[in-house]
């Protein structure tokens, strides 16, 4: 059968999935896993509208991927079906292997493994159950592919990831300042010597572009209150898997005590239990929790149910061993336990962002003439010194007593 399934989405209004390959993608399982998943984690505690799901924004990508195809084969780019096909399979699963709250978790549940590494293996996963249709996906979601430009819209300073999630953040967050000329940018793509380069008249939506990343990431993003309340789900996940290996039987629904009792290498099972877990798992969790015995635990669990926020103090210097001593003596005190069970009621993150980072993979700007000058170059606002200046932050968080 085919035809389209139409999807009508706030941001950029309706989406049309072809039915085949693609629609089969959405259908599966653990596609449909993502609507049970939050894009943003845990930042509408600030936000209060950022409940969107990783389920929307891989179909936001997805759309913005069409686009983008289109856009190029108008400009005389050869591309077969066969490709954009691919291209757009690939960017509809890139985010399928996150965990609840998308990156919070990442190294808490689970470790020695990147959510990168478990979307391949789910993206596998779902070959199979496509009888090998996704192989060319694959082989671009990993740079294998010969045509580099395929992957550069995957994964690159421009991809249509980034480009849907700030477009969509901002939407839902409502930090206006942080909506970028997506359409505008994805009409000046371009490509010459098998890259990804953008229009010259197109220069001043790219400044905008990373003048929004910067932004975001440091309002919402790095917000933090944000931050705070994901470390508080963090220590909270860490005091419990310490309660269970120590034989305290906790509430957890199956496949959330699977990760807590033991260190799980990740294989094919785990990769089964994996696949069940979603956000409810850990609300579920938190709300029995609140009435456990552990002092700790319980603590940590009302603080995440009922909002009671870590403080957070941001630094440009490290504070010193004395100051962060002198906090964790008084939350023993106050709270009477063992110094050293502290830790689970503060932490210190060092957290830095570079907004621009020439190395990793530069913008380049065609001219008209067909020479290509990198944006630190040809911007006459953005100042490259300042882009890729390394800005480092301490964020002390910590109980409140």
């Amino acid at each position: 059968m085919n035809g389209h399934q139409i999807i009508n989405d706030p941001v950029f209004g309706f989406i049309k999935l072809k039915r085949g390959l693609l629609y089969d993608i959405v259908q599966h399982p653990l596609f449909q896993r993502l609507t049970r998943i939050n894009q943003l984690g845990l930042a509408s505690v600030v936000y209060p509208g950022a409940r969107h799901t990783r389920f929307q924004h891989s179909l936001g990508a997805f759309y913005l991927m069409t686009e983008a195809v289109k856009s190029l084969i108008e400009k005389g780019v050869y591309i077969f079906d066969s490709e954009a096909e691919a291209v757009q399979a690939a960017i509809l699963m890139h985010d399928i292997g996150h965990g609840p709250f998308s990156h919070v978790l990442e190294h808490t549940l689970i470790s020695g493994i990147s959510h990168e590494d478990i979307s391949l293996m789910m993206m596998e996963r779902i070959n199979q159950d496509l009888k090998g249709q996704l192989s060319l996906a694959i082989s671009i979601f990993k740079d294998e592919y010969p045509n580099k430009i395929f992957h550069q819209l995957i994964s690159s300073q421009l991809d249509m990831d980034r480009l849907d999630y700030l477009r969509r953040d901002s939407f839902y967050t409502g930090v206006s300042e942080g909506i970028i000329g997506s359409d505008r940018i994805i009409k000046m793509l371009n490509v010459k010597d098998d890259r990804l380069v953008v229009d010259s008249k197109g220069i001043y939506s790219i400044e905008n572009y990373l003048t929004s990343r910067r932004l975001m990431y440091w309002q919402v993003y790095l917000h933090k209150t944000a931050v705070g309340y994901e470390k508080i789900l963090v220590n909270t996940l860490m005091r419990a898997r310490y309660l269970m290996q120590q034989g305290v039987d906790l509430f957890a629904s199956p496949s959330l005590a699977y990760f807590l009792k033991s260190d799980v290498h990740f294989d094919d099972q785990a990769l089964q239990v994996y696949a069940e877990l979603d956000d409810s798992d850990i609300w579920s969790a938190m709300k029995a929790w609140k009435h456990a015995d552990d002092r700790i635990l319980s603590t940590l669990a009302t603080d995440m149910t009922d909002r009671h926020l870590f403080k957070v103090e941001v630094t440009e210097e490290r504070p010193s061993q004395e100051y962060i001593d002198g906090i964790a003596h008084r939350i023993a005190q106050q709270m009477d336990i063992p110094l050293v069970d502290t830790k689970y009621l503060m932490t210190l993150t060092e957290i830095g962002k570079d907004m621009y980072n020439p190395e990793d993979d530069s913008i380049g700007i065609l001219y008209k003439d067909g020479t290509v000058k990198d944006i630190a170059d040809a911007s006459e606002i953005l100042n490259v010194q300042l882009l890729s200046k390394k800005i480092r932050k301490y964020y002390l968080c910590y109980q409140r007593i």
